[in-house]
């Protein structure tokens, strides 16, 4: 099954256990089923729960936050996860803060999606990974998808934590097939404490016991394995990738097993540096564990840039497999 296959699996199964669900944005209906297919079916199914909306992403949201305000469980696809921008206000200064503005807490049943991040030649507006502008607002979670976790129980974590919750989807994930870490590797999933914060392993023998540990977000996996695996044939360096599947709230509590054994740990986002979720992740474990740290954690951003479209300069802006790899071999150099 392909990542965009088990999300779309994951929208019909929401809408046909909780008769209150709806899914809410532009051209989501059939027969286009969404500029990325992942809502295809669904309005064939669900007529009266799938709404295809005139082109304003506040007003989306807006709508969202209020059926969630009211009791229901509401969906959004930002047809772009650059166009989140406009939906803003309503996210941070409406869902977030509804959740406990009104003098007892009020559950927010809120998921928005965002296709997100480069790679496909989509130029400065369509390419970009937002992340970091939704970090640390109370009330708010953010999560992103990954090919190594369920979208459903994903899906199912979010709506049932209470609050408004943003989904970062990586585009290039939607042909992806789930949990594909080639022919080198094992993977696994940690527990993480609820609320969908299960962390996904991906290593060679023991996930206690490598040279390098990285830790990223979902839209990262491709990357990072084929870096790992590379260093593995050339350079005989191990490495244990850790993939959180919510960002923020985030608990480095679940994986600090497997960074006690490290001799370095590195942090890869898409996202340009500056205020990051990576950077919040360096600050948990350096807080944690800066006796039984070797150095630093090392963080690899894309560059501070807007994403061009021509395919060479686009990966020359955007984190690669070459940039993790070369990023590892210095933060083992001693």
């Amino acid at each position: 099954m392909r990542v965009g296959e088990n999300l779309n699996a994951a929208l019909h199964g929401l809408l046909e256990s909780d008769p209150s669900a709806y899914v809410i944005g532009e051209d989501i209906l059939d027969p286009y089923g969404g500029a990325f297919k992942i809502t295809k079916g669904l309005s064939s199914r669900f007529p009266d729960r799938v709404l295809g909306t005139p082109i304003s992403e506040s007003g989306i949201t807006g709508l969202a936050a209020g059926l969630a305000l009211c009791g229901d469980a509401a969906v959004v696809e930002i047809m772009f996860g650059d166009f989140v921008a406009l939906a803003f206000d309503q996210i941070v200064n409406f869902a977030a803060k509804s959740v406990t503005m009104y003098g007892s807490r009020v559950p927010i049943r809120m998921v928005v999606r965002c296709p997100t991040g480069g790679g496909r030649g989509y130029g400065p507006t369509h390419s970009q990974s937002l992340q970091k502008h939704f970090v640390g607002v109370p009330g708010l979670s953010v999560y992103e998808m990954s090919p190594l976790h369920d979208n459903r129980a994903v899906l199912d974590a979010m709506l049932a934590s209470g609050g408004p919750c943003v989904f970062f989807e990586d585009k290039i994930l939607y042909t992806r097939r789930v949990n594909d870490v080639g022919d080198l590797f094992r993977h696994d999933v940690v527990p993480g404490g609820g609320g969908g914060a299960d962390v996904a392993r991906v290593f060679l023998d023991d996930p206690e016991a490598a040279d390098c540990v990285i830790i990223a977000p979902g839209g990262m996996v491709d990357r990072a394995v084929r870096a790992m695996r590379d260093l593995l044939l050339e350079q005989e360096v191990t490495c244990c990738l850790l993939v959180p599947s919510r960002l923020y709230p985030f608990d480095a509590e679940p994986l600090l097993p497997a960074l006690r054994g490290a001799r370095a740990v590195l942090v890869a986002e898409e996202g340009t540096a500056g205020g990051t979720w990576g950077s919040e992740v360096a600050h948990q474990i350096h807080r944690l564990m800066w006796k039984d740290l070797r150095r630093p954690v090392a963080l690899v951003s894309s560059a501070d840039s807007v994403i061009p479209t021509a395919a060479h300069l686009e990966r020359a802006v955007l984190v690669q497999d070459s940039t993790i790899h070369d990023a590892v071999l210095e933060a083992l150099r001693d």
